[in-house]
């Protein structure tokens, strides 16, 4: 329940906007959620925003840093300029995970398995960030509060793919505090804040392997290759990519070995491009993801990786070309941004699940063999989780050194701003010890159920938009945050402990490659990589 008497009235000018205009959030969540269109394709969605916040009096700029689904909306209230303070969409979706929402598992109608599904969901991320700034906006109107609402839009999140390229063509300069929010992802950390353990680092490198010239695969001394024929026998790009898989994963064990929780995946977006078989194959491109909770342990990793393509290419007849497709920093906390956020979610208190909610959940517990229960939540979902309980369980579970797990691109506002990370619950099964791991396409169904969906994102903006308030009501909050900012910084951007944005300024970001979509050909719509 809301405690409105510890709340300032342009707080709750906020709140009433929330409530007025719930119902209307709600549909433009489900026309992202419709949208469901993956990394560096999501045309539609970014365009959704890019119309919305012009309406709502936001003067936008369309393909930021050369992305052209990225965009920065800014806006000035009637007080005046006053602290700038930023916050984002996301709003990309996951190829392989189409769900409709419906408490059995099939995929969206009009598509198969393999197409793009909200998954953590990014809908309700931008949502509940577009509402919580919307709110804020009405209440500075209303209000004559002084600021500046800066609103970015971010593509690619599920590849780190846009906040390092938007850092490092200066985009986030002048900002004065960030808000970052995401649906719950840990048991232990529902309704809160972090606080020292934050989001580790996250390096994606792309290799392309070309046969460019399999025609001098074993050719005389005097360079005549005996028949064209014979150009098949160069290994080529089929090779290369097998090649560099298998040994990357035969030494991946021996490129970090012992030192915390960290992650390497593959993907593989090209193999082959010959189209008969008395062509060498010409192509192929594969794809490292790494998770690293400290800088130099991708430095290592990306060492051993570049080293093996070189080797892979020589022995294939190949050319290689490794390309840069995100490399972010460690998160950096800030207790004082999250003290207020953290206050202000007791204020407003935890999000509420109806009886139409837990309808759903316990059709979805029939339909994995689970037996309904009076309650199918997990306890944590409609409690607030204390910003010490929560680091205490985190630090419980990781080695004294290890600051920094899981991964998240939000880490490249901490370096630029104070900023919060907040987690709100997401509706989440309850399951028997006996039953092991809810299966995803669960949590994906609800994702698009407004009545399992809405609590997550309408508390998210509650606390987003009393946050963003008292930001701009409250300069000892500002200020006790930027002090904290440059004492960690060693005196703010450009100190002696502040790490810059580590892709150069010129940087591209590699919205060229053929990264999957679902297209429509002559034959209908289908999925590109297929």
């Amino acid at each position: 329940m809301t405690n409105s008497t510890e709340l300032s009235q342009a707080q709750q000018s906020a709140l009433g906007f929330l409530a007025a205009t719930r119902d209307a959030f709600s549909r433009d969540h489900m026309t992202i959620w419709d949208f469901h269109e993956p990394s560096w394709r999501e045309y539609r969605s970014s365009q959704w925003y890019v119309d919305r916040l012009r309406a709502e009096g936001f003067e936008v700029e369309q393909g930021t840093a050369g992305m052209p689904t990225a965009f920065r909306a800014t806006w000035t209230g009637p007080g005046g300029a006053g602290p700038v303070l930023a916050g984002y969409a996301e709003y990309d979706a996951v190829p392989g995970q189409s769900q409709i929402a419906a408490p059995y598992r099939a995929p969206r109608p009009g598509t198969s398995h393999h197409a793009a599904g909200h998954t953590d969901p990014h809908s309700a991320l931008g949502i509940g960030q577009l509402a919580g700034f919307l709110a804020a906006k009405h209440a500075m109107e209303r209000h004559n509060l002084p600021g500046t609402l800066v609103f970015f839009g971010e593509p690619a999140e599920k590849f780190c793919g846009s906040k390092p390229v938007h850092a490092a063509h200066g985009f986030y300069a002048g900002i004065d505090a960030a808000i970052s929010f995401h649906p719950h992802s840990f048991e232990t950390l529902t309704n809160g804040v972090f606080w020292d353990t934050t989001s580790a680092a996250y390096w994606s490198r792309l290799y392309t392997f070309e046969c460019r010239n399999p025609e001098t695969w074993q050719a005389r001394p005097d360079g005549v290759v005996p028949h064209p024929h014979a150009t098949a026998r160069a290994p080529g790009a089929i090779d290369a990519v097998c090649m560099m898989y298998t040994s990357s994963k035969m030494l991946k064990e021996s490129m970090l070995p012992h030192r915390g929780s960290w992650s390497l995946n593959e993907f593989i977006p090209v193999a082959g491009q010959a189209a008969a078989d008395n062509i060498a194959p010409g192509y192929s491109q594969i794809q490292y993801s790494l998770r690293a909770p400290k800088l130099d342990m991708c430095e290592a990793v990306f060492e051993v990786l570049d080293r093996n393509a070189a080797h892979v290419a020589a022995m294939t007849h190949c050319t290689t070309e490794a390309r840069w497709v995100t490399k972010t920093r460690l998160g950096l906390p800030n207790h004082a941004l999250a003290r207020a956020t953290f206050r202000n979610f007791e204020r407003v208190g935890p999000p509420v699940w109806s009886d139409e909610a837990r309808d759903f959940a316990r059709q979805a517990h029939q339909s994995i063999n689970v037996a309904p229960m009076d309650d199918p939540f997990i306890p944590n979902l409609s409690r607030l989780t204390p910003p010490d309980e929560a680091e205490a369980a985190f630090r419980s579970q990781l080695p004294e050194w290890q600051m920094h797990f899981a991964a998240d691109d939000y880490v490249e506002y901490t370096w630029h701003a104070p900023t919060v990370r907040l987690y709100v619950a997401r509706p989440t099964l309850r399951m028997p010890p006996e039953a092991g791991r809810c299966p995803e396409w669960v949590r994906h169904a609800m994702g698009g159920t407004p009545a399992c969906i809405d609590p997550m994102w309408h508390k998210a903006a509650e606390v987003i938009s009393v946050t963003l308030v008292e930001l701009l009501t409250d300069p000892t909050l500002l200020r006790d945050a930027r002090a904290e900012f440059e004492q960690r910084t060693g005196g703010g951007v450009g100190g002696a402990q502040w790490v810059a944005p580590l892709l150069p300024q010129d940087f591209e970001a590699p919205v060229d490659y053929r990264w999957p979509e679902w297209v429509e050909t002559p034959r209908g719509h289908e999925w590109s990589v297929l």
